[in-house]
This record gives C-alpha cells, structure tokens and sequence, in this order.
C-alpha cells in the first residue's frame, strides 16, 4: 500500500492528507505543537468561556472551493456563519463604510461613488465562480475563462493607489483601502490591489464567514475526514529531516520554504534549494485579544454589526503607515484589523462579555510592545472602548513564530505579496509544488494561491503527488 507522511496538521496540510487517503493512501500525520491545526485554531486566550481564533479567523475563499466541494465537512461539524456586515470602515466623526453581501446594498451606502463600485464588483462578483477556478490553482496553466480571469487580472495587476482613484469620497476609498492592506503591500506598487480586488469580490459573492465554535471547527472536521479514510495525527512531533521518516512513498510538508530547503537537504536539487531559501517574507502582525464588556462602542454605527473592522482612518493614513511599515519602520498610527466573530457566532460569548481579536501590521521580526498603539486606533473610532476591557491576550511578531514556525517574523500571510511571489510563489515551474525530489511536495502557504484559501494549497500538492503516481505506474513494466 502506498504510504504518506504530512509534517504539519495546518488547514493545508491536513486537506493534503485527507485528498491522499480519500484515494486510498496509507497517511500519517505528524505535528509538532500539542494539537493540530496550525493557524485554524482556536484558545480560550482570555477568560473562561471566551473563545478567540489564535490566527485565521474569517474564511471568504474557503467557502466554494473544489476541496470543500469534493469533501463534506458539514458531515464532521463544520457550520458557516455570517455577520450583516462583512467588513466596515470606521472614518473620524462617526463617519464610515460597510461592505455587505450584495453589491446594490454596499454602493447604495456609497452615495456618489455606488456607480464605480458597481462598475469594479459587480461584474466580478457575478462571476467569480469562474474566476477562482483560475486562480485557486497555479499560474502557469491554460485557463479555463481566459476573458473573466483577464478582465479581472486587469483590475488586480493595478496599484492599490491608482484604482483607489476610481472613487473619490473618503468613504468608498477607505472601504477598499482596508481590503487592500491584507496584502501588507505599499500601495503603490504594482499588483498590490490583487488582494483587496479578490476579497472585496469574494465578500459579495461568498461574505467573510466565520466557523461556528472556532476555527478550530474547520481542523476538526478535516481531522474527522482523516480518520473515517483511516488516516491518523500525531501530535508533539518534531521533524527535522527526511531521514527520520520510514522511507514513505509521498512527503507532504506543510512548512516554510526555509525550513523545507533544510528537511530535505541535500536531496534537494540545487537550483530548487537556491529559490526556496531566497523566498521573501512580507511583514509581520503584533496580536491582541481582548475580553471586552458590551462589546466595542463604535461610533460608527454599522461597526458594530461588521464581522470585520478595518482601523486606520484614511486611504492616505493607511497609505502612510503600510509604507512605513515595508521600509521597516513602526507607524505610530498602524493599520489593525479587529475581528468580531461573535457578531456572527454568539457561541464564543459569555453572557455580556465578548471575545475581541485585533492585531496590528508591524515590521517582520519586530520586537516591540504595540498593545497600546492598538488600544489608541480603537479608542479613535470607539471612545470607551479602553473602559470596557476586562483582560488582555498578546502575541508580538517573534511570539507569533514560536507558536506556529510558519509565520516567520510574524509574517501570517507566509511570503511577501510582491509581484514575482503571489502569481509565482514559492518559485517559478509548472508545478510549484513538487520540490525536485521523488515523491516529495511542498504544501504549505506559500505555495499556489496563498494564505487565505484554506485546503486549497493541499489540496493541488495532493493532487499533484497523485498525478505523479499514476503516471509511474504506467511507466511501469
């Protein structure tokens, strides 16, 4: 029987395992933190009964992919849940901006700048089915709707400062600038709108869905299909070269680029080795989880329903601080992203008391403290909000990687978002996934489509290893 080891119980890397044993693949998983789940897992960081996601918390384009389409993790417990809004931003004076599920409702709220909205999401958004099935896999393949996938590369291809011209109220422009800064890009360099185009469509197509009970929810489930296939995790196991395994038929490693250039070695071709430890890792995030009472008073209105708020103020501030960021440098006014996922979910509550996740963009490997630069962006659009805070959970850039290696310098997205990377990540070849050595794959993150799509990039290595076996077979006498 064929035989698989996974190094890393990540979303990836349990999609990997889980596509193996669906066709019929004896597989282990092995993991070295105490419980599976990589960044989909969820803590009671706070206080008891408060449930925080520990790092992936909204879910847009895990939602209708072709592994959660192939796979029923309903059947294992996964549930969606989805706010009234999917994602606001809170300008000075209680002004501000909501995106919701259909486009009319968002550019209505837009007032004179609704008509380009429509004009950029609209379109989009109508076939974006299309669209993904392009995008989720890797770039260097005949696309299937090379007209839907052009017209929408046009778009993402753009720096984020130049599309932002489309729309001229602060409104409209801060509502994409917050969608824009998860590529943790400037916004002035090319492709840098890719991000924000991508998820600003996928929220009125799909919305920013929580897991009900956690992301955890969505480890459990693949962890369910795992074991009903006869698959098994290990956990408190670390891997720190091939040597260790039992010489497996398939390798699925569910790491950095860094670190599966040293588990594999020597074996490691050397051009292969060469671009997967010059992979570059973008910016980091310095984290916050707060046990609030009441909830944050926003004096925004329509902040308080979003599943997601933006903090930063302006296109221009966020602007700002995204460039100072890039260049190294600590802004005193960061760009945070502050998840309530309890609007969506009430089961992470206790009572009156909220789970509140907020982290801040900071230079990869920073060392500082931003809690209180975190607080101060709140407390600009939510005054009160310090009052209401009953406990505190923090993890810098550096902690951030302790907990899960593969957020290098607190790097969360898992590879910098320049141009070269994010259409061709972890490096150029038909197939990124496959690292040169038979019978092993890179499935992780930082491979086709990134961080954000979570199963899909373990799902294509699956795929591919697959493939690769068949086709030995053949070859066979």
């Amino acid at each position: 029987m064929t035989k698989a080891v996974v190094v890393g119980s990540g979303p990836n890397g349990l999609a990997a395992a889980v596509t193996l044993a669906a066709a019929g693949v004896d597989v282990e998983v092995l993991e070295a933190a105490p419980e599976p789940g990589g960044g989909t897992r969820t803590g009671e960081l706070t206080l008891p009964g408060l449930l925080h996601d520990e790092c992936s918390g909204f879910h847009p384009l895990a939602v209708d992919t072709p592994f959660s389409r192939r796979f029923d993790l309903f059947r294992h417990g996964l549930r969606w849940r989805w706010p009234e809004v999917q994602y606001s931003h809170p300008l000075d004076d209680g002004r501000g901006a909501a995106a919701f599920r259909s486009v009319e409702q968002t550019a209505t709220g837009l007032g004179v700048d609704g008509r380009a909205w429509r004009q950029v999401f609209g379109w989009l958004a109508d076939r974006f089915d299309d669209i993904t099935e392009d995008f989720l896999r890797p770039m260097l393949h005949v696309p299937a709707h090379p007209l839907k996938l052009a017209r929408f590369g046009t778009l993402a291809l753009l720096p984020a400062a130049v599309l932002a011209k489309r729309w001229s109220t602060p409104e409209a422009r801060a509502l994409f600038a917050g969608a824009a800064a998860h590529a943790l890009r400037p916004f002035g360099s090319p492709v840098s709108s890719a991000i924000g185009v991508a998820l600003g469509t996928a929220a009125h197509r799909y919305g920013w869905p929580v897991a009900e009970g956690g992301s955890a929810a969505i480890t459990r489930a693949c962890v369910g299909l795992l074991t009903e296939h006869g698959g098994t995790v290990t956990t408190g196991v670390t891997v720190t070269s091939l040597d260790e395994l039992d010489s497996p038929d398939i390798v699925m490693l569910d790491v950095a680029p860094a670190a599966a250039a040293r588990l594999v070695g020597d074996r490691l071709p050397s051009h292969v080795s060469r671009a997967l430890t010059r992979y570059r890792h973008g910016p980091g995030v310095f984290k916050v989880d707060f046990a609030v009472q009441d909830g944050i008073p926003w004096r925004h209105e329509d902040s308080r329903r979003a599943g997601t708020v933006h903090v930063g103020g302006s296109f221009e501030e966020i602007a700002t601080a995204e460039r100072e960021v890039h260049r190294g440098r600590m802004p005193e006014r960061p760009f945070v992203l502050v998840g309530q996922q309890y609007v969506a979910d009430p089961s992470r509550t206790t009572g009156d008391i909220v789970p509140v996740y907020a982290y801040a963009h900071v230079p990869n490997g920073w060392t500082g403290d931003a809690t209180r630069v975190i607080e101060e962006q709140i407390e600009r659009f939510a005054p009160g909000f310090r009052d209401r805070i009953l406990a505190r959970h923090v993890r810098s850039a550096r902690q951030l990687e302790e907990h899960n290696p593969n957020y290098v310098g607190g790097d969360v997205v898992t590879g910098a978002n320049d141009a070269w990377q994010l259409v061709f990540r972890p490096r150029f070849a038909p197939d990124p996934y496959h690292l040169g050595v038979p019978g092993v794959y890179l499935c992780s993150a930082s491979t086709p489509p990134g961080a954000g799509a979570h199963g899909m990039c373990g799902y294509n290595a699956a795929r591919s290893a697959l493939r690769r076996l068949r086709e030995r077979s053949v070859d066979r006498p």
